[in-house]
């Protein structure tokens, strides 16, 4: 799958939820590789932000993300509407402190989004893979989330308040082609109970009947609701029961889930990649969604490529016999046993490694060790095959290391390991000649890497 911006600009227009300023937000087709960025341009030097995890700086009734003097509040909503159209590159430049609430929800992000249409970008998408069980909790609410491994991407939401109106609801998504039609549209919610102390703590001077849903499930006297509603500066409302009282009814009976798993795909974006997986969510929040983000941000940084997923009962794109006529190497000097996954930029190989191996009777017989040299050969090897096959008739040219660089070895490798080696073009292919960047792996631990020049050659 390969990147995707959008085709043409466009422009929302709001109040901002928190601030009251009236605001203009401006989304902007973006290069490969450039994700989601926030500009400020009613700052001075016009700043920008990247909408990753690790800027989170509040999460109090929105996500804000920071940097040095520079903050922009309220993301989560224009950035799920991205996220769910698989966008991977926009910026989006504003004229305030945060984007416009609109009517408290995703819809006229997603309306416009599909208006513009999307564009395919060449560089392919980095998908961050669940491979295991990932859980951050809040023990002191009992909040949780939870991802586990999965084929395709999806999410459970499971909300509960101590409330008559909003106690229990589910709500859920089994794909993001469903997010426009079955969640964008679902709007933010307030207890009317908590609307005096958030406005006292200078927050949600924009809110009104039309941009929040308003749940009143407490007693309070008529006049105290006046008084509320006239320091909002909104029109006030006989309220005679509890329930919803909104201008508008609800979109869905559970509208205030459907939000919430709305919040968690905004929040989740700030991994800066799309993820594969099932995430389950518990009475979620901003603080939790970014806490479980800025987890897996971790371990991106401290491994930027992750290991490629390998079924082994799975029939391979390149077997044994298919790599030998193309490549010229024999016993004992042929080290990619398969290729498992192939794109147009990428290729992905196995080699297994046995205690038979020549190179063992000497390195080290009382200690065996995969000599690195090798490592980095049978890498090569397996970029030989991506560049062959970019070439009419591959079984005619070879291809020559001219240049390594950068090489790391960072763990041992020994009988009974099984090396993936993930291998890229960093460069296109010009002139017979290609730059590559390649990965190999033991598990989930990068055991080398390096990046190297190789030429084809049309042999005689």
């Amino acid at each position: 799958m390969k990147q995707q911006t959008i085709k043409e600009q466009f422009s929302v227009k709001g109040k901002g939820l928190h601030t009251g300023l009236e605001i203009e937000a401006t989304f902007l087709p973006a290069p490969e590789n450039h994700g989601y960025k926030f500009q400020r341009v009613d700052l001075e030097g016009q700043p920008v932000i990247d909408a990753l995890a690790e800027f989170v700086s509040g999460t109090t009734r929105g996500t804000v993300l920071e940097r040095g003097d520079v903050k922009v509040s309220t993301v989560e909503h224009a950035l799920a509407a991205l996220y769910a159209a698989g966008i991977d590159n926009c910026l989006i430049q504003l004229n305030a402190p945060e984007m416009p609430i609109l009517d408290g929800s995703a819809a006229i992000y997603c309306e416009n989004i599909e208006k513009v249409g999307v564009v395919e970008q060449n560089a392919d998408k980095d998908f961050y893979i669940i491979k295991q069980k990932i859980e951050v909790r809040d023990d002191s609410t009992g909040a949780s989330i939870i991802a586990l491994p999965d084929d395709k991407f999806s999410v459970d939401v499971m909300v509960n308040f101590d409330s008559k109106v909003l106690a229990n609801q589910f709500a859920t998504l089994d794909d993001l082609s469903e997010f426009k039609n079955e969640i964008s549209a679902c709007r933010t919610f307030v207890f009317v109970r908590e609307i005096e102390p958030l406005f006292k703590a200078n927050l949600i001077k924009g809110g009104d009947l039309d941009n929040a849903i308003v749940i009143y499930d407490s007693p309070m006297a008529q006049a105290e609701l006046d008084n509320i509603a006239d320091t909002m500066g909104c029109p006030r409302k006989q309220v005679n029961e509890f329930g919803y009282i909104n201008n508008k009814p609800l979109t869905f009976e559970n509208e205030p889930a459907r939000h919430k798993l709305l919040d968690i795909l905004g929040d989740i974006s700030l991994i800066g990649r799309p993820i594969i997986g099932h995430i389950i969510a518990t009475k979620p929040g901003h603080s939790l969604n970014t806490a479980f983000a800025k987890q897996i941000r971790k371990e991106i940084k401290r491994q930027d490529m992750q290991a490629p997923r390998y079924n082994m009962s799975a029939e391979p794109v390149m077997d044994v016999n298919q790599i030998r006529s193309l490549l010229p190497h024999r016993y004992p000097f042929m080290m990619v046993d398969k290729i498992i996954e192939k794109g147009e930029n990428y290729i992905v190989g196995v080699k297994n490694v046995t205690v038979n191996e020549p190179f063992f009777q000497g390195h080290f017989p009382q200690e065996p060790v995969m000599p690195g040299v090798l490592q980095v050969e049978a890498m090569a090897q397996t970029g030989g095959l991506l560049v062959l096959s970019s070439v009419d008739e591959p079984e005619r040219y070879s291809t020559y290391f001219m240049k390594i660089d950068n090489v790391k070895f960072r763990q041992k490798v020994v009988p009974g390991d099984t090396l993936i080696f993930h291998v890229s073009f960093m460069t296109p292919l010009r002139r017979g000649c290609a730059m590559m960047k390649g990965y190999a792996f033991v598990g989930e631990k990068i055991v080398t890497e390096c990046e190297f020049m190789a030429q084809i050659v049309k042999n005689k």
